[in-house]
């Protein structure tokens, strides 16, 4: 079934799609949801991983250090708040006095001054591991796992496959360049032989890693002759996961430390709702003709 079109999940009972890019999900999609994600959290105790559970929100200064706003201007969301001071509020509350006062064209909020904007929506689930334990030199590689609602914008939106916000579960490996090569090594085997057990169609194909823009951070050219990011790719059209390695790049960037060098890291991560797409594209939506995925 590789290369087989999407179907259309808005008209899923499981699904309710939000023209703004987002869903919501309940029934036997929540459900899915739930399982794939216990799939990967028993996957990443495997390895040893700790479980940790992060804000919604990432502080600007940390993201600034990896040139994340000179790179990608066009996928960041900020949480916005209004300057606190009195006749600020005062005005535009009073922008909303009586009852259906109109917004702007599509329903846009007309703002007064905003309050200044220090944080960030987290637009990628690994970025807080670095943050989290920057400026340490560990003694042995760490293996830790998040799951992590993200945020990017787009230019345009596709239920479950395409989204403003998103589930995004991630295992990171921090250590020496042969501790992580052999921890995604290790993934990529287990993922290999998880998708020939319940016959999903994944082919794997090399991809511009996220972290470095081609117009403006050198370590793009270093990524073609290594490749750095490797997708789970099912119909020929949609990454459902990633393979990446980092090599030290974060190390170098938050002062982490591992056998006397920057520390090397990589990551799997899944993005749960486009697991969901695949999964009912190729087997359809009755339940009754779903492999078992759990743990064998």
């Amino acid at each position: 079934m590789g290369g087989k079109a999407s179907v259309d999940l808005r008209q899923h009972p499981g699904c309710t799609w939000y023209e703004n890019g987002q869903s919501a999900l309940s029934g036997s999609l929540l459900e899915l949801f739930r399982r794939f994600d216990r799939l990967f959290v028993e996957w990443a105790k495997e390895s040893g991983a700790g479980e940790y559970s992060f804000p919604v929100f990432i502080p600007a200064h940390e993201l600034a250090k990896l040139d994340y706003f000179g790179s990608f201007p066009h996928l960041v969301t900020f949480p916005v708040t209004l300057d606190p001071e009195p006749a600020n509020l005062e005005s535009f509350a009073r922008s909303f006095a009586g009852p259906g006062a109109p917004l702007g064209p599509g329903g846009a909020i007309r703002l007064t001054r905003p309050a200044a904007i220090r944080d960030v929506l987290t637009p990628a689930a690994c970025y807080h591991f670095y943050i989290r334990f920057q400026g340490e030199t560990l003694e042995a590689p760490r293996v830790v796992t998040t799951l992590a609602t993200c945020f990017r914008r787009e230019a345009h939106y596709t239920p479950l496959e395409r989204q403003w916000s998103f589930s995004m579960r991630e295992i990171v490996c921090i250590g020496s360049e042969g501790e992580v090569k052999q921890f995604l090594a290790k993934y990529r085997e287990s993922l290999d032989a998880f998708f020939r057990r319940i016959g999903l169609p994944i082919a794997w194909a090399n991809a511009t890693d996220p972290f470095f823009n081609p117009s403006r951070n050198p370590k793009s050219i270093m990524q073609r002759i290594e490749p750095v990011k490797t997708e789970m790719v099912f119909g020929g059209r949609l990454a459902v996961g990633s393979i990446n390695f980092h090599q030290n790049y974060f190390g170098e960037v938050f002062g982490l430390r591992r056998a006397g060098k920057a520390a090397y890291s990589g990551c799997v991560a899944f993005g749960l709702e486009r697991w969901i797409s695949a999964f009912l594209t190729h087997f359809g939506w009755e339940q009754s003709d779903w492999p078992d995925i759990e743990m064998t």
